[in-house]
């Protein structure tokens, strides 16, 4: 059975930085693409940053690009995703998520999901 498991959520200041984890089980780290997507109140759920199997393709959101920063662990099983330079507008439950490729991912061909982290930017 897959899981994944968020972790490293919190309160931060307008500035701040965060780093999210994403401890992943069921024998599908190596063989599947992953990824982040966020959601606020109200708003649909969106895609933030995906990384390949092979960690050779990076995507971001134009919202997050030069500020978050995604890569995976393979001996860990881990995904994890730097984020620095908080907005208040990045207040969001972050999910991990799985899907066959970067590609599917974008398009929110969704495999696994987690359940999510709450990250809230706040002074």
């Amino acid at each position: 059975q897959v899981q994944l498991v968020e972790s490293g959520g919190g309160l931060v200041q307008p500035g701040g930085s965060l780093r999210l984890s994403c401890a992943v089980s069921g024998g599908t780290f190596r063989t599947h693409a992953t990824g982040w997507f966020r959601q606020s109140p109200g708003k649909e759920r969106e895609f933030v940053a995906t990384i390949s199997y092979g960690g050779s393709r990076i995507r971001y959101s134009e919202s997050v690009k030069e500020r978050f920063f995604i890569w995976r662990d393979d001996a860990k099983s881990t995904l994890n995703l730097q984020m620095d330079k908080l907005e208040p507008e990045d207040t969001a439950l972050y999910f991990c998520a799985q899907a066959t490729t970067t590609t599917a991912m974008m398009n929110g061909q969704i495999d696994y999901w987690g359940r999510g982290t709450q990250v809230t930017v706040s002074s």
